[in-house]
């Protein structure tokens, strides 16, 4: 990522250094996975659709222990995969809103709560900012050596203390994820200059 782009990282001594953390990222651009992947201060592993595992990307993205998704069921492995990263201690990346978007966090899913609350991790928002704009060599992607500003929130638990796991439990949490996301986003431009 340093030898395209010139990435800004800010915050990251809020990632805990060890144990279970999940980060919330938000997504306006293909980019911003692999970005975070290439500047968090510990190994991530993303939720990625199964699309995205085809070809010479299979065994990259299996070798480096992301883990595939089926969007269009409950996928149950999937859901056990990401529930064992975050069990042995690892970084579960997860785009609450699901797909690509205004990278604005305005619509959220109720995954993230559920990943959350089940396994006891705190949530790390992460804004990425600066993959908005594509390139004029190279449209799908931001303009080479452009800035791309990564910022790390302070880490927050969503739920509410009871230990709960019902539907209204996670619906009560998934507003105060979004509520936090978007604090975090806008701190995020604030403390970026964008």
């Amino acid at each position: 990522m340093n030898t395209l782009w010139r990435p800004r990282v800010l915050g990251a001594w809020q990632v805990p250094a060890t144990g279970p953390v999940i980060l919330a990222v938000n997504h306006a651009h293909n980019i911003d996975g692999p970005m975070l992947m290439g500047t968090a201060p510990r190994p991530v592993h993303f939720l990625i659709k199964k699309e995205a595992f085809i070809g010479p990307l299979d065994p990259f993205l299996t070798g480096i222990g992301q883990v595939k998704v089926d969007r269009s069921t409950a996928d149950r492995t999937a859901v056990t995969n990401a529930l064992g990263v975050l069990e042995n201690g690892g970084v579960l990346g997860i785009f609450p809103e699901g797909t690509r978007g205004g990278g604005d966090f305005s619509s959220i899913r109720a995954g993230l709560a559920y990943f959350a609350v089940r396994s006891g991790a705190p949530i790390v928002p992460v804004a990425v900012l600066g993959s908005e704009r594509g390139g004029r060599l190279i449209p799908a992607l931001p303009p080479l050596r452009s800035r791309f500003d990564i910022v790390f929130g302070e880490p927050f638990d969503p739920g509410d203390g009871s230990g709960r796991r019902t539907r209204k439990a996670l619906d009560e949490a998934t507003v105060r994820i979004q509520e936090r996301l978007t604090a975090h986003l806008e701190n995020a431009k604030r403390l970026s200059g964008r």
